[in-house]
């Protein structure tokens, strides 16, 4: 019980970070140049989305849940199972980024799903 919990937290918190950080980089826009000022600038203006900061905590929760899992698990468990996070991202992309998700892609998606329950199953 306390393993399915810490990879539900891994998965979550890590997914829900990655989107979170999606929404602060697409709000501040595109980088065009690399020069360092223009880095700068736009690591000032990501700074100032409250997005990137919840991107930050979500993350940094997600770090140690799967340490906490590591000590727990055999890494050759927790990898695999941790890859239910392509289906809660790609759920997240389309229900609160509004992308666009392919046929194929839900069907990539599904397959990985399926090799997540099979890891589960192996346990």
């Amino acid at each position: 019980m306390r393993t399915a919990f810490f990879v539900f937290l891994v998965v979550t918190t890590g997914t829900l970070g990655e989107i979170s950080l999606t929404h602060a980089m697409k709000r501040i826009g595109e980088v065009h140049q690399f020069t360092p000022m223009a880095v700068l600038r736009a690591m000032g203006r990501a700074f100032q989305q409250g997005w990137m900061w919840l991107a930050f905590a979500l993350m940094a929760l997600s770090f140690f849940a799967m340490l906490e899992l590591l000590t727990r698990e055999d890494v050759s468990f927790v990898i695999p199972a941790t890859a239910a996070s392509y289906a809660v991202g790609a759920l997240g992309a389309k229900f609160l980024l509004h992308e666009q998700v392919s046929r194929t892609r839900w069907l990539g998606v599904l397959l990985v799903s399926f090799g997540v329950a099979l890891v589960w199953l192996g346990k």
